[in-house]
C-alpha cells in the first residue's frame, strides 16, 4: 500500500496519508495544516468550514492550524504568527508498527521575504503526524538553529467535529483554574464543561482531558505544553467571521494544546511538544 498520495485539497496540494489499516490523515502543504483526520471505521474527526478559503490567499478555518511563533497577540507579530500561512515542505515519510507517519518542516529559508525580514531569526519547526487505527500524534518540535536566542509561543488550534455542540462536553477540567474573554480568573467548578454560550478559555493544563458528543470520545494527552485552550464563537461572534457559515459554530469545538506565553529558545536548543488524540 502507498503510505503518501499528493492530491488536492479545494486548490491546495496536500498529502493523504494512509495507514495499513485504513485510518487516513491528510495535510495542506499551506500552512502544514492537517485537514482531516478519520479512523480505521472511515470516521471524520475534524470540522472544516464550508466558507473557509483553499485557494492559499489566507488562513484555513478548521483542521489543525498551527500557531507559531506567537499565540494570538502575545508577541509583538503578525496574530497567530506566519506558520498557518507559509508553504511547509514534506520531508519524509513511512510505516512503522501498521502505523503510517509523514514529518513537514517549515525554515527561516521557507518563509516570504515580508515575514523573513520582520522575523529574522534562523529556526527549524517540524510536525510529525501519524496515523492508524483509533489513534493520532502530532510531534511538535521547534528547534533554533540560529546564534541567538529568540522568543516562541505555539499552540495547535484544533476544529473537532461534535456533531451537535449541545450534545458535546469536555472532561477533566474540574477545580482547574482559567482566564476567560473577559480576562477573569476563575475556577471551574463544573464536572464537565457543556456550551450554552460564547467559550473562550485558557486553562492551566491537566496533561490529559476527555472531549465527550453524542457519537462517543476522544482521549486529549499533551506533554511539553503548558495550557489547553478550549473555544467556540458562539452566535454573535460567528456571523462576524467571513469564512464561517452562522450556524456552523453549533457542529464543533476547539481544544489546542498551547504554549501560549512566548519563552526564549537558545542556539542549538529544541522544544518538544506531543499531543495524542485516542477513541
Amino acid at each position: 500500500m502507498t503510505v503518501v498520495t499528493m492530491v488536492k485539497y479545494g486548490q491546495l496540494p496536500a498529502v493523504r496519508l494512509t495507514a495499513p489499516d485504513g485510518a487516513q490523515a491528510t495535510v495542506a502543504l499551506f500552512g502544514g495544516h492537517l485537514l482531516s483526520w478519520q479512523t480505521a471505521d472511515g470516521k471524520e474527526h475534524l470540522f472544516c468550514s464550508a466558507k473557509s478559503a483553499l485557494d492559499g490567499s489566507k488562513a484555513i478555518r478548521g483542521g489543525v492550524p498551527v500557531i507559531f511563533p506567537q499565540f494570538n497577540a502575545r508577541g509583538d507579530g503578525q496574530r497567530h504568527g506566519f506558520a498557518r500561512t507559509s508553504l511547509w515542505r514534506l520531508d519524509d515519510s513511512g510505516a512503522d508498527d501498521g502505523r503510517a507517519w509523514a514529518e513537514f518542516v517549515l525554515t527561516q529559508s521557507d518563509l516570504a521575504t515580508p515575514v523573513a525580514q520582520a522575523w529574522p531569526h534562523a529556526f527549524e519547526l517540524r510536525l510529525r503526524f501519524t496515523v492508524g487505527g483509533s489513534a493520532l500524534d502530532l510531534l511538535c518540535t521547534v528547534r533554533n538553529t540560529g546564534a541567538h536566542a529568540f522568543p516562541f509561543g505555539v499552540a495547535l488550534h484544533t476544529y473537532f467535529d461534535v456533531g451537535r455542540l449541545e450534545a458535546a462536553a469536555i472532561e477533566g477540567l474540574q477545580h482547574c483554574r482559567y482566564t476567560d474573554h473577559h480576562l477573569a480568573t476563575l475556577e471551574q467548578q463544573e464536572p464537565a464543561l457543556r456550551f450554552t454560550e460564547k467559550t473562550d478559555r485558557l486553562y492551566q493544563a491537566p496533561p490529559a482531558l476527555t472531549l465527550r458528543t453524542a457519537d462517543g470520545a476522544l482521549r486529549l494527552e499533551q506533554q511539553g505544553y503548558s495550557e489547553w485552550v478550549v473555544w467556540n464563537p458562539g452566535a454573535a461572534d460567528a456571523a462576524a467571521l467571513a469564512d464561517m457559515a452562522d450556524d456552523e459554530y453549533l457542529h464543533f469545538v476547539c481544544i489546542e494544546p498551547a504554549r501560549v506565553d512566548q519563552q526564549l529558545l537558545a542556539p542549538d536548543a529544541q522544544w518538544v511538544g506531543r499531543h495524542r488524540i485516542s477513541r
